[in-house]
């Protein structure tokens, strides 16, 4: 469902972010001059409105003032519209390092400057373009495939930006990828509409959590409770929307459209991942340190995430050695029984790519 769509029907929504800020310990001093005027004009309005102190979602371009239980009703209703009436999912894209790679113009070195005026004639630098904002001057290089990518997933999701960087920055970022808004729609959320200090969050999405999946770079920067729904944006965006595919055809195939709506996508991003490396048996050989137990350590875990079976005893079954240097007793009799040896990398940027790599681009020394 669209902003113009659910606006109509939230048309006294105003301030859902303070709430959110206010119950994690947040105070007056993390709104803007602007936003603390506002809150505080609105507060008395809001209190005789709903039941409960409002809630804020601040990308939205109309406001709207609501109960906590209300916004869970317009995520249900949201959620369900797009699931049983256009057959998607919500995507939440990050923006840096993710769909593009930006850097300020006063940081380019004297070898770059010549940048500044051939972003535009210089074929080399396709996708470049010259950005200013209110703070900055910036130069913005969109991820190759791009459009195809964004076209593509928005045929199969409802899609959103989510990004650190100022509103700002946000906008005009989603200018460049989005120049017509037909992706975004105006989903745009930047750090000033975030709930929690330097976390992102999917309590600000109109969406429920069992049906979001995240595109970022980095996982570790979203709440703990929405861990399970980021892939890693390392990959190629063409291998990126394959996956995308996938889950969509795992999620929606063969699914009775009643039980659409109950259905969760984090068991299914668990379904693809576990089929990566599914068939692999794997030992390790003096990759952790003695002191730390192998099944505990985060590589280990890592393998079996991706479907593979671990062990640090060699037997027959072992299909792969994962050693620092090919010196140790495993390393030597996994050549000479023609087993794959690779670096601890093999698993790294498998994860990453969500596709198994090629071992011989792995090997030991």
């Amino acid at each position: 469902m669209s902003v113009a769509t659910v606006s109509p029907i939230l048309n006294n929504i105003d301030n859902l972010v303070g709430y959110l800020k206010r119950a994690r310990g947040l105070d007056y001093s993390d709104y803007s001059d602007l936003e603390l005027i506002d809150h505080r004009a609105k507060r008395l309005k809001a209190e005789t409105d709903v039941d409960e102190t409002p809630l804020r979602f601040g990308y939205i371009p109309k406001g709207l003032v609501v109960s906590s239980d209300e916004i869970d009703r317009i995520r249900n209703q949201n959620t369900r519209n797009l699931l049983l009436n256009h057959k998607k999912l919500h995507l939440v894209l990050d923006l840096d390092h993710t769909l593009l790679n930006s850097t300020c113009l006063d940081d380019l070195s004297p070898d770059e400057e010549y940048l500044k005026t051939q972003t535009q004639a210089d074929h080399s630098l396709q996708y470049v373009s010259i950005v200013e904002t209110p703070s900055m001057r910036l130069m913005t290089k969109l991820r190759p495939y791009i459009r195809t990518f964004l076209h593509q997933a928005s045929q199969m999701f409802e899609v959103s930006v989510y990004t650190m960087g100022s509103r700002d920055y946000a906008l005009e970022m989603a200018k460049l990828l989005d120049p017509a808004n037909l992706i975004f729609g105006g989903r745009i959320i930047s750090r000033s509409d975030s709930t929690e200090r330097d976390r992102k969050s999917l309590d600000v999405l109109l969406a429920r959590e069992s049906n979001v999946v995240i595109i970022d770079d980095k996982k570790d920067v979203w709440a703990t409770d929405n861990q399970e729904n980021v892939i890693y944006g390392g990959a190629y965006l063409a291998s990126v929307l394959q996956l995308l595919r996938h889950i969509h055809i795992l999620f929606f195939n063969e699914v009775e459209s009643q039980d659409l709506v109950d259905r969760d996508v984090r068991p299914v991003l668990q379904i693809l991942k576990k089929q990566v490396l599914n068939g692999c048996k794997i030992v390790f050989s003096h990759v952790f340190p003695l002191s730390v137990e192998a099944s505990t350590h985060p590589l280990w875990k890592m393998a079996e995430q991706l479907g593979a079976t671990c062990s640090t005893e060699f037997d027959a079954d072992v299909t792969h050695v994962i050693a620092a240097n090919t010196r140790t007793q495993k390393s030597i009799r996994a050549v000479r029984e023609g087993k794959l040896l690779v670096t601890p990398q093999w698993i790294h940027i498998t994860n990453i790519m969500w596709q198994r790599q090629p071992e011989n681009n792995f090997p030991c020394h």
